[in-house]
């Protein structure tokens, strides 16, 4: 499996976020005894107003906290994520306190996906009775080419790795609204601009539209995703791009 790299294409903004919050979190572990918002942006280099909202999003994920004097210093959260001990446990109870959020923000259900040895894996959800996940009525490994999240997923790859899953996995039709031709597909996919979110309209079930958004760490491909009753829709896009803008913290967790 190999991934795509489209020539001359945008960064993300999530990753363009990430790149600055890592600069500050380094500045931050570095002075150690604190530092201030003046010396963080002369230091990184960045602008005062879009220093004030990374230190805002990393003061709420716990990863800097302010002493008496105003300084900041390293959080609770960066500490126990850089524990070697109960690592991973701490990285999953991170993400999902930070999925909850974003369940409350969007009102939807929300899902983070990985694509591990050729598989699409589910790895956490944030759900509850006001946003219902939806029925996973076929197995959302089968199901790639009708689901926001594993188109996502396979516009991550290449064109070798998006035909080798394909190869494996027939595409059936599950709604009427199922794209169930390869070349199609496939088309759609080459045309899927990086920065705007991949929706299902109905195509993996009647009564649930999604969307989903890449996060790409590394050489690991994932995105988050969200689900929404189909009496919902007219709420999809805008609930898509809040997803997107507040993808940052998701990968910011992956990334440290």
């Amino acid at each position: 499996m190999a991934l795509k790299h489209e020539q001359g294409a945008s960064p993300h903004q999530p990753h363009e976020a990430v790149q600055h919050a890592l600069r500050v979190l380094e500045t931050v572990a570095h002075r150690g005894v604190g530092v201030t918002d003046t010396e963080l942006a002369r230091v990184t280099g960045l602008p005062a107003d879009q220093l004030t909202i990374l230190l805002r999003m990393l003061r709420r994920e716990g990863y800097v906290q302010q002493n008496a004097d105003g300084a900041y210093i390293t959080g609770d959260t960066l500490t126990r994520l850089g524990a070697a001990e109960g690592q991973a446990a701490a990285l999953t109870a991170k993400l999902q306190v930070t999925l909850d959020r974003l369940r409350e923000d969007v009102g939807a259900a929300v899902y983070m996906s990985r694509y591990v040895d050729g598989e699409i894996r589910i790895t956490q959800i944030a759900a509850g009775p006001e946003t219902p996940a939806v029925n996973e009525w076929v197995d959302f490994r089968v199901s790639a080419h009708a689901s926001a999240i594993g188109k996502s997923l396979l516009g991550q790859l290449d064109m070798n790795g998006r035909r080798d899953h394909l190869s494996r996995h027939k595409m059936a039709r599950l709604t009427s609204r199922t794209i169930t031709n390869e070349k199609v597909l496939l088309s759609r996919l080459a045309a899927q601009p990086a920065t705007v979110p991949v929706l299902d309209l109905q195509e993996y079930a009647v009564g649930t539209v999604c969307a989903a958004v890449p996060i790409t760490a590394g050489a690991s491909v994932g995105c988050l995703a969200l689900s929404l009753p189909v009496e919902h829709a007219h709420r999809l896009h805008d609930a898509a791009e809040q997803l997107n803008k507040e993808a940052a913290p998701v990968l910011l967790s992956l990334a440290i």
